[in-house]
């Protein structure tokens, strides 16, 4: 886009403020929800592991105790490459989601 007179200067500024403007809102909202999901798998880890704890306790033997953990490991393995996926996921959406406005802007350009 040209810039021949100051309207068109004040114009191109705006643009591209508006575009910055909608590249953060995507961010926002992608940190957000990658927040979210941090905090939801803390809280599901925590409660994992005092349920493990009382689990453990109350075995009656130190066999059983051994199943208990082991169970435990390969489930918590499980779920951890699950919310991590889903974080990738979600900070790959806020990627995309950001530079839409940015894409936009080129394809004017051209």
């Amino acid at each position: 886009m040209p810039v021949n007179t100051f309207d068109d200067a004040q114009k191109f500024g705006r643009e591209n403020m508006d575009l910055t403007l909608k590249s953060l809102g995507s961010v926002s909202k992608g940190l957000q929800a990658i927040a979210v999901e941090v905090a939801d798998y803390s809280k599901k880890a925590f409660e994992d592991n005092s349920a493990l704890f009382e689990k453990i306790v109350g075995a009656k033997s130190v066999d059983k105790a051994i199943e208990v953990q082991s169970q435990f490991v390969k489930s918590a393995y499980e779920t951890y490459l699950a919310r991590m996926t889903k974080i990738g996921e979600l900070y790959a959406d806020m990627a995309k989601e950001s530079y839409k406005p940015i894409e936009s802007a080129f394809a004017k350009a051209k």
